[in-house]
């Protein structure tokens, strides 16, 4: 086996996992993270990276909500390099994704962000729902 992920739901799903690390070569990695991050903890990042977007500066220049993911999650010591685009006329940021985010982890950008907000004058609001009929 190559490559393999398990999501812990229930009995049956600990029960695999257990066959898997003893039927394991050594030297296999193994590797434990916590529950990916919400949707709600999701619309909340991007509702407040709006906000961020649409009333902040950063070095004198605005950014988009993109930019500001990329920034903020650096500020949270999360891995983020900008590498040479393929004709060298630009970089783009590499690791930026939060999709891959434990609920923790979330937890923990959100905090930022609100303290980052506070410190700068920005208004944070809720995160509005989709309206009846409106894509989500």
């Amino acid at each position: 086996m190559g490559r393999a992920l398990i999501v812990l739901r229930n009995a049956q799903d600990r029960h695999r996992a257990h066959q898997w690390i003893d039927a394991a070569p050594n030297g296999t990695r193994v590797q434990y993270r916590g529950p990916k991050r919400t949707l709600p903890q999701n619309d909340r990042m991007w509702a407040m990276l709006t906000d961020v977007a649409t009333q902040a500066e950063h070095c004198g220049r605005k950014y988009t909500t993109d930019q500001w993911k990329v920034l903020m999650l650096r500020a949270c010591g999360r891995e983020v390099q900008f590498i040479p685009a393929l004709d060298g006329s630009t970089f783009i940021p590499w690791g930026q994704s939060s999709s891959e985010l434990s609920v923790d982890e979330m937890t923990a950008l959100i905090e930022f962000m609100f303290a980052w907000g506070a410190e700068h004058g920005v208004e944070l609001n809720e995160p509005r729902a989709p309206a009846i009929g409106e894509a989500a």
